[in-house]
């Protein structure tokens, strides 16, 4: 966790400049090559001290929207939401704790969807809650099939 020095100076070229200290040559290329990773732990990973979540969402988003890859995106900030609640995979009893833990996974997933898709986000989570996946579902990146199905690129 940050103590507020993530918004000190030129944070973008700080975030920038720690992805390519690891080798990569875009965030998304750092994001991917740590698949279904939380957003604060790899925020943590570039800088423990330094560099926030909502930093490093902000910047995957960029860089979604000049690809023209924003579903993608919102999918895989789903995983990364899903990774970080259930660990363990889709829950196999629908118990209250297990109930908060999607609903948490959720709420997070739709708080970070950009304006342009909270319509067919919200469409997602109704599928979702009327068709749940198998027990034990853990998807481990963005092109999961299950996910595809629920939430196609808009090209499809």
């Amino acid at each position: 966790m940050t103590d507020g020095r993530s918004w000190q100076g030129n944070w973008k070229a700080r975030l920038y400049e720690r992805v390519r200290e690891r080798g990569y040559d875009s965030l998304t290329a750092f994001a991917e090559a740590h698949p279904a990773v939380p957003l604060n732990q790899l925020a943590e990973e570039l800088g423990e001290d330094d560099i926030a979540g909502v930093q490093v969402l902000g910047g995957l988003h960029a860089e979604a929207e000049q690809r023209k890859q924003v579903t993608r995106f919102v999918r895989d900030v789903l995983v990364r939401e899903l990774s970080e609640s259930l660990p363990h995979g889709w829950p196999s009893v629908m118990d209250d704790a297990s109930r908060f833990q999607v609903a948490k996974a959720l709420g997070c997933w739709s708080a970070d969807t950009p304006d342009t898709h909270k319509e067919r986000v919200k469409q997602a989570r109704e599928a979702l809650r009327a068709n749940p996946p198998e027990p034990g579902w853990r998807p481990l990146g963005p092109d999961d099939a299950f996910l595809r199905a629920l939430l196609p690129d808009e090209e499809a």
